[in-house]
This record gives structure tokens, sequence and C-alpha cells, in this order.
């Protein structure tokens, strides 16, 4: 909105006036007395109205001087002054004709030759001596670049011109600068005075040559206008000035001077350095404006929003305009409406940020907002990658429209309170002089991420129109809503008169959907999935890709589950877990500070992810890291995605998502569990995320381990969306190259302890030793020798399967008497053998069945069904999991526990077992292994041996 501030500086003129020299003003340091600044009407009278146009304006001040009469002399002779007007104050000099600079400069007698018409004011000067006074008109000139309003008016022996433009730095208050000056000639004072309607007859006897007069007064008495004779007549025009709209706080007019004799320092945009002393500073309080109250200060602001696409859902521009009809502003007669102090703009709800808006964008700091200058060049200042919009302004003070950019700010660290989105306005034009900066803040809804902005402090400049205009295209800032229909972005717009805040609308209609496609109908829910490992060779280790994808208009991804084929494991063995207190604390950091120094050990580390967000076909994509983690939900395993949130210039946190990770204990296959999972975020610091494309890479060397078995499969997803639908999708997935793997297990029986007799129980040692390198096993049937029976008078107690699976599951409420031995499994993939109880629990068949319970990082269930064959006892093990083994101890029972029951003399003969195997890839072998006994023969040997290594 200050855009609007650009002309009105114009009128304010300082002034230079003066009430004349003080009587007996032996004062020995340079300095100003006396310095006031009245508001009248055409008697003389004050005038207080807030958005009026006075009569007339008039600034004086007088110099300290020593001396008296044709001796008197000022202690410096004035080199610069600088008066700054009251915020507010506008003057509209585009309504007046200019005087040319060879007018002005051409002196006849002691009068300029420029038009009547351009008279503007009167100033009288006291110089040469202090009773001396010489009246003359005040011009409006034609203002060189750079420079909004220059007036020009004739001292005894100089003219002298004051360029007025506005303060660069808030308020952005009108200026007036008079440089340079005669060093010929003392200047005792100055009564310096502006018409409010220079085209009033009131002024007729002081317009243009009639204002031309020489004058003695006595020392102290305060010096009147007088006309020189005759009425030089104008045309009917706009007002020239208009009084502030604020009717409550200060209204200084200040000012700072210095002398020949001691120049003040300048700074580098030409303004006093007031810190240096040799500048002489001081101002004048002028009264209260009134009148603001009971609506005679109006305020009638009208908005209109529009998006720069009518797609629903899909990245858009913004066209926001704010306009004045401010009939009063150009009257004479009328009052100005107020100017704006606050807006509070809000879109509709749905209308968001845009995250892909991130790529790319650069940011303003305070320090490039500060290298912005009236003639700075593109990015000399805000960077030009952090542009987001452009903005015009229309004032009926000023024939050019005002130019300007919006900058991303720095977040955190901006002059809108340090919040996470803000922009800066800057206005600028080279041609007035005038650069104007606003910042702007945005807040998000933390909920919604409906947008909120808040301009404040506005600078107290009149405009007719102000349009704003956010980027469009890929990147634009903005996502419209996700439906058809009408919407309606409303503004709260506060006024500087005081008055109540306006409330006003405008609304606009989304047509079609996404890619212009037919508006969405209900929530529609249909996301991609893509899944597999980059080297699908059996039994070889592969990093594992999976892709999650949402189409703009489509519900929010919110929870996912994934099931992975048969035999695809993780190698975990060397890999650490991220704890839970090291989960939290990732929660709490930024995510530089996370990239910076992440939470979880590297020894954790299992892949990394990305998410590509936002709408449209070009997204902003920010990478995180993948760890494996401890039990969640339930679930003895989980993996959690840390994902700093910092895209481009944006730093919004960590998304924290942690998965549940079950594997069945019957066929080892791997589910990440959704429902016992963190979901997904969808809105981060008020920001709707507009998650399309996730991304995830399980790419820690020697982890992903592919099946041995090439049946076909698939990688199964489960997504749902924020809305509630549900999709089941499916990936193909098929191992290759499995014929080239052997298969080649060995398999050792051992029945150990005295019972060797027939009728006695023995225990059974079993020792499974796959190949490295081979398949898995899939089934292996075996069949003790005809030796061993099963005693099923030593059934004692029998698992039931609801106890077996009650609880935590895997036997753990099983009676103890329904163990019979244990077993151990060892794996290349785990750390430590997973172990347990051997239970007998019931089933389907005439026996109950064989069930190893074994239990650690993961609980697996090997079982086997019993069955008796020819007179022997048969194992059958079917659908064993597709997973590599370095070997397995099953320990059984003997004695009173023991199952197996000898049918002669264990220790005569040999006795062998049959086992028949299938492996993960079909091949097939064969082998009797030697059932071996604990005999006396070899007992005795064995405790002559122990005795001769003992001695």
């Amino acid at each position: 909105m200050k855009m609007s501030k650009s002309r009105r500086a114009i009128a304010i003129l300082l002034a230079c006036g003066a009430l004349g020299a003080a009587p007996g003003a032996a004062q020995a340091d340079f300095g100003l007395n006396n310095f006031k600044v009245q508001i009248t009407g055409p008697e003389g009278e004050a005038v207080t109205q807030a958005g009026s146009h006075p009569f007339a304006m008039t600034t004086s001040f007088g110099v300290n001087y020593l001396g008296e009469g044709a001796d008197a002399f000022t202690e410096g002779r004035i080199k610069d002054a600088f008066i700054a007007q009251v915020p507010g104050l506008a003057g509209d000099a585009t309504a007046y004709p200019r005087c040319s600079t060879v007018d002005f400069a051409t002196v006849i007698g002691s009068q300029n030759q420029c038009a009547d018409e351009t008279a503007i004011g009167v100033v009288a000067a006291n110089a040469i001596r202090p009773t001396s006074w010489v009246q003359s008109p005040v011009f409006n000139l034609v203002a060189p670049p750079g420079v909004v309003v220059r007036l020009g008016f004739r001292t005894v022996l100089q003219n002298i011109v004051v360029d007025v433009g506005i303060n660069p730095e808030a308020p952005n208050n009108p200026v007036a600068r008079a440089r340079n000056l005669s060093q010929l000639e003392y200047i005792f004072g100055s009564k310096f005075q502006l018409w409010g309607d220079p085209s009033d007859e009131g002024h007729d006897n002081l317009r243009g040559k009639c204002g031309y007069r020489p004058s003695e007064l006595p020392v102290g008495e305060e010096y009147e206008f007088l006309p020189s004779g005759g009425a030089c007549e104008s045309v009917d025009r706009d007002p020239f000035l208009t009084l502030p709209t604020r009717c409550a706080g200060q209204n200084p007019t200040t000012y700072a001077g210095d002398a020949w004799e001691q120049p003040g320092a300048l700074l580098a945009n030409g303004e006093p350095d007031l810190a240096d002393p040799a500048w002489v500073t001081g101002g004048f309080q002028s009264p209260p404006f009134t009148g603001c109250g009971g609506g005679i200060v109006k305020f009638t602001p009208t908005i209109s929003a529009r998006p720069t696409s009518r797609a629903a859902q899909s990245p858009t521009g913004l066209d926001f305009g704010l306009d004045f009809h401010d009939e009063g502003l150009t009257s004479a007669e009328g009052l100005s409406q107020s100017h704006l102090r606050k807006a509070v703009v809000t879109l509709p709800e749905g209308m968001t940020a845009n995250p892909s808006v991130a790529e790319g964008l650069e940011v303003c700091s305070q320090a490039d907002l500060e290298r912005e200058t009236v003639g700075s060049a593109p990015g000399a200042g805000c960077p030009e990658a952090s542009k987001i919009g452009t903005i015009e302004v229309e004032s009926p003070l000023v024939e050019e429209i005002l130019k300007g950019a919006l900058y991303q700010a720095t977040p955190y660290a901006n002059l809108a309170e340090d919040s996470l989105l803000a922009f800066y306005i800057v206005i600028k034009s080279a041609e007035l002089g005038i650069i104007v900066k606003q910042p702007t803040k945005v807040v998000p809804n933390p909920a919604t991420g409906q947008l909120e902005a808040i301009t404040d402090e506005a600078p107290q400049l009149p405009f007719s129109h102000f349009r704003l205009h956010f980027r469009e295209g890929g990147r634009s800032p903005l996502v419209t809503p996700p439906t058809c229909g009408t919407h309606t972005a409303t503004a709260k717009l506060y006024p500087w008169s005081g008055a109540d805040p306006v409330e006003v609308d405008s609304a606009f209609t989304i047509i079609s959907g996404p890619d212009n496609g037919p508006c969405p109908s209900g929530s529609p829910f249909g996301p991609g999935f893509e899944a597999g490992t980059v080297n699908n060779a059996a039994g070889e280790y592969s990093p594992f890709n999976m892709r999650l994808t949402r189409k703009d208009g489509d519900q929010d991804m919110s929870r996912f589950s994934a099931k992975l084929p048969p035999g695809m494991v993780a190698r975990l063995a060397g890999v650490a877990q991220c704890s839970d207190a090291e989960i939290a604390a990732a929660k709490a950091k930024t995510g530089l500070e996370e990239i910076a120094s992440p939470s979880c050990p590297a020894a954790a580390g299992i892949g990394r992810v990305a998410g590509g967000a936002g709408a449209g076909s070009q997204l902003t994509y920010v990478g995180g890291k993948l760890y494996l983690a401890g039990p969640t939900g339930g679930a003895p395993l989980s993996v959690v995605a840390i994902v700093p949130a910092v895209a481009g210039p944006f730093d919004i946190g960590n998304v924290v998502v942690r998965q549940a990770l079950r594997v069945d204990p019957r066929s080892a296959e791997v589910t990440a569990d959704g429902s016992a999972s963190d979901p997904l975020p969808t809105i981060l610091a008020g920001i709707p995320l507009n998650v399309r494309d996730i991304r995830v890479y399980v790419d820690k060397p020697s982890f992903t381990l592919n099946p041995t078995s090439c049946a076909p499969s698939q990688v199964s997803a489960w997504i749902q969306g924020s809305g509630g639908a549900l999709a089941s999708l499916g990936q193909r997935f098929q191992a290759a190259s499995c014929a080239s793997l052997g298969f080649k297990p060995r398999l050792a029986l051992r029945l150990r302890g005295k019972a060797t007799k027939r009728g006695g129980h023995p225990a059974l040692r079993g020792v499974f030793r796959p190949r490295a390198g081979d398949a898995n096993l899939e089934k292996m049937v075996l069949r003790l020798p005809r030796s061993a029976f099963l005693d099923q008078a030593h059934i004692r107690t029998i698992c039931t399967r609801v106890q077996f699976a009650a609880g935590a599951g895997n036997g753990r409420s099983c009676p103890k008497g329904a163990i019979y031995g244990r077993a151990r499994a060892f794996s290349p993939l785990l750390d430590a053998p997973l172990e347990g109880p051997v239970f007998l629990r019931s089933s389907n068949n005439k026996l109950p069945d064989f069930v190893a319970a074994l239990r650690g990082i993961i609980d697996v269930e090997a079982v086997a069904r019993i069955d008796s064959q020819r007179g022997g006892i048969r194992a059958t093990f079917t659908n064993v999991p597709d997973a590599p083994l370095s070997r397995v101890v099953v320990n059984m029972q003997g004695g009173k526990k023991g199952l197996i029951v000898n049918s002669t003399n264990i220790c005569r003969g040999k006795h062998r077992a049959n086992a028949r195997m299938i492996g993960q890839n079909g091949r097939r072998n064969a082998i009797k292994p030697l059932v071996r006994a604990q005999c006396a023969k070899k007992r005795m040997r064995a405790r002559h041996s122990r005795a001769r290594r003992a001695g």
C-alpha cells in the first residue's frame, strides 16, 4: 500500500520558513529559533480537520545572529536545510502547471519569469539585515529525475530551490531538502507558506507577480504577507495539500540544518548524518488532528482476488487488488478518505501454500533489503531469484504508475515478526526518487493451511489502485482449492483514522479439475505403486526400491502398509537400532540441525527416502534417511524415516514417520504395518505438504536379500487416503536364475543317553546344515529308522492352538508340560540365534504337530506334521520359510520325557534315517543319514581318552 506514498510526499514541502530573528538574539552558536508550523483557514483560524484541504500551511523560523542593524550577522550562513513533515500530509503538484527551469532562472528586475498560474504559495525571506524582508511567490517547478516536487522562490540575491520527496524509511513522510544555498547572503529567518488550494480566489492578491514585495519590519514583529497590488487570477483546479487522516498520536515536523562555516556530514544516500554535531536539529509539534470519528472521515475500500488458474488443486498465482474511490481527495470542499493502516487478507480455505515454490527460491535478507535503493540495479539488493511477484500502484496525486516487486523474506529472520512465511513489498521510481519497503507476514492455519496475510503500519499515503500479482506457473506460490465452485477471499482493513475496521470480500470460481479435467466428484483416490529390487538374481543381495505416487486432486496419502514377497528378507546382523530417545530428539530439532547432526547412529542406517511435494508437474523434493529401530505398536522391529523438511529457504522441522515391521512366524514374510505406525503427515507448520511422490531406497550394502525361489509373487501395498479411501495395490516380483543355485544340505542325527536297549527312551539330537550359497530349504520329509517308534504313552500334555497363539504368541502361553525339547536356529542374517522350546501342539491329524517356537529378535514357528509310515516315525516340514540358515539344532528330551522308544538295541547294527528334501528352487536331494547312538563301548573309549588327556 505504500506505493501511493510516492506522490503525496510531494506536496509537503518542508519549508524554510521563518518568523524572523528574535530580538536581541545574541547567541554564539549557529542554530534556528522559533521554528513552528501553522495550518490555517481563510481568516487565519487554526484548521485541524483530518483529511481536509486547508487554506494555507505556513512554516517559519529564525536564525541565531549577533549585532544589530547593518552590523548584524548570523553565526553561520545556512548551507543545507532538511525538513521532515508530519506523516500523512499529502500534496498534488500534478494539478498545477510547472514553471520551466529557464523561466525560473531568468530574473528581470527582482522577479522570476514564471507564469502566475504556476504559483502555489508565497515566501518572505528575512535577509541582508534583521529588519529587511523580501516577499516573493513560491513556484511549482519542473522537477528533475529523482525528485517528486521542486519548488522555487527568490530572495534578495539568489534563487532557492526546494526538492520534496518521500522519506525512504518508515513512516515514509514527506521530506523537503534545500541544499547548497548561496554563501553571499545572510538569512536571518523565513516565513514559507503553501496553499491548500492554490486556485482559491483568496490567494489571488498574492499569486505570481502579485506576490513580490520588499518590506522593512521592526525586529520582533511577526511578518504578515502583503499584496503588491492588483489581482492575479487562476482557473479552478484540484487542491494541492491534504491533511493527514490520523487523529491520534504525535504530529512532529522536524528539521536539520548546517552552516557553510561548519558543514555537516552526509550519508551515502545524501541524507544528513545526525551523528555529526555540526547538524543543528529541532522540531515542532502540531496540535492533534480532529474529526476522524462519527463517519466524518470515510473509509470505503474494496478488494478483488482472482487466482491465475481456475482448475482445482493446481499451482496458481494470484491477482489481488485493493481500491479506493476517493472523490474527497481531489475536491476542495471534500474530505479525503482515511489512509489504510493495516490489512488482514484471508484466502479461501483450501487455497494453500504450494511447496513447489521452494525449488530454486532464494530469499531477501534484511541486509539485502537495506541495499535496495531508488537507483539500485535488479539483484543489487534483493536477489532476483527471491522475487515471487510484482506490484503496481496508482495514485491520483501522481502521473505515473508506480511499479515494484514482491520478494520472499528470510524465514524466521525478517521484519515481519521473524515469521516463517513473509515477503517484502518494494516499490520504487527512479523518476520520482521514491522507494517504499513494506514487510508482510503470512500466517498459515496450523490445522487447515488456510493463509492469512497481515500488513501493518502501512504508509499514510493515498492511492486509488493497488495491484499485486503473485507469479504463476509450476513454481507459483499458491495452490487452488480442491473443489469446483465459488470460493471467497476476505479482508479486514483498518484505517489510520482509528475507526472500526471494514470487512470486504471477493469471490472467484473454480471451473475444472486438475489439468483442465472434469471437476472432482467425491473424494478420488487412485495412488500409484512401484516396488522391487534393483537386481533380482535369486539369493543375491540387492537394493530394494519402492515408490508411492498420488495425482493432483486425489486424497492425501495418510497411511501405508506393504508386504514383501516370500523370501525377501533383510540381514540384520551388525545393524544397530535407533532408540526411542533418539527418535524423539529428531522430532524436536530443526531440519538443518538434523542435517548437521543426525539423531540416529549411522550404524542404524539402512537407506534413504525422498519426498516430492507440491501441485502440478514441478514438485519440490526433500531427502532423508531410513533407520532400523526397535519395537513399536506390538511389532518386534520398526523402520523410521527422518526427513529434514528443508526446501529452498524454508525449514519447517523434520518429518518423522515410524513404521512397524512384523515378520510372519510361519512364512517369515515381512510386513510394514501401517495400522500400528505413524500416519504420513499431511500438514506441517501450517503448510499442507501435498505429498505426491514418496520414494524409498533400502540401499545399505548386503542388506536386502532376494528369495531363492523363482515362483512368481508380488510386493503388496495398502494405501489409505486422508478421506478414508483404501487402495490395494501390488507389484509383480519374480527372482531370476534360481536354477543356478545348488542344493545339498547335510543332516546329522544322534540318539543320546544310556537308553540304548530295546524299550529305552533315548534323547534325540538333530543338526541340519545347509551349504552356504545354496537355495534354501522348502520342504523336508524325515523318516526315522524303524528302530525308533513314537511312544504315545509318553505324550503327556499338548498345547492347544488357542494357547499357542494367546498373549504374546509363539507358545508363550503354552503349559510347561507341553515342552518336549529345545531348538536353536543360526542364520547369517542375525547376530544371535533364534531359540526356544519344542512343543507338541494339537492338530487336525491323529497325532499332534511338532512345533519349534524359535524366539529372538523375531519369532519363527517351525512346524512338522508327525505320523507313522511303515512302522517308523515320519516328520514332514512343509512351507519352510525361504530364509538362509547356517545351522539348526534340535534337542529332544529322553528318558521319562522321551517320545522315542527303541524297538531294538540301537547299539547293534547300523540304523539310517531317510530324508527327502526339496529346495526353494525346486531342486531335490535325498540322503540317508546314519543315526548314531551313544553306546557303551564308545562311552568307555571316551572316558579313557579323557583320562589320558587329564594325566
